[in-house]
């Protein structure tokens, strides 16, 4: 395996946990922002491809399907499910921002008491195709879930690389 997926990857952490007190309650705000990077030798084109094809998640970590029907690529305002190789409950996924060749932001839908943002951008340089995933997760619930996916997160960045240089072979 290239030492591009495991060496080269970048890895920014950021977190903050508030205790707060207010009328007689004792209030906890967490949140986490964290950035994986790799590259990949794959074209961006190829790479953007297999990103903004929301249908196919067979190179995600985290995500077993979708219900959205094959062919189907990010659009801002999509709303689609997404099941989870840890649970069978489906997750709501909604597609914030697209900027074609450069950025595709999801906001995740699940349970009231923790907020999730995805990003994934994408950059051509001389060297290979740099890709970055990032998480933010935000409310009293976000440590456990973080628990949760954080081996999962840790190798979004290089499976989608992987994938998209299969798609070359």
């Amino acid at each position: 395996m290239p030492d591009h997926f495991y060496g080269g990857a970048d890895v920014i952490l950021n977190f903050s946990l508030k205790l707060m007190f207010a009328q007689g309650r004792l209030f906890c705000r967490f949140s986490l922002y964290k950035r994986y990077r790799a590259m990949s030798t794959a074209p961006l084109d190829v790479l953007w491809y297999k990103l903004i094809n929301v249908a196919d998640v067979s190179w995600h970590p985290l995500f077993s399907k979708t219900n959205v029907p094959l062919g189907l690529i990010a659009k801002p305002g999509l709303i689609y499910k997404a099941v989870t190789r840890l649970t069978p409950i489906p997750v709501r996924l909604f597609v914030e921002n697209v900027r074609p060749g450069e950025l595709l932001s999801l906001r995740v839908l699940t349970i009231p008491g923790m907020e999730q943002k995805i990003t994934y951008q994408v950059e051509s340089t001389l060297c290979g195709t740099y890709i970055s995933y990032s998480v933010t997760l935000k409310g009293w619930l976000s440590p456990l879930i973080w628990w949760l996916i954080k081996p999962y997160s840790a190798r979004v960045a290089t499976e989608l690389a992987q994938a998209a240089e299969q798609l070359l072979a």
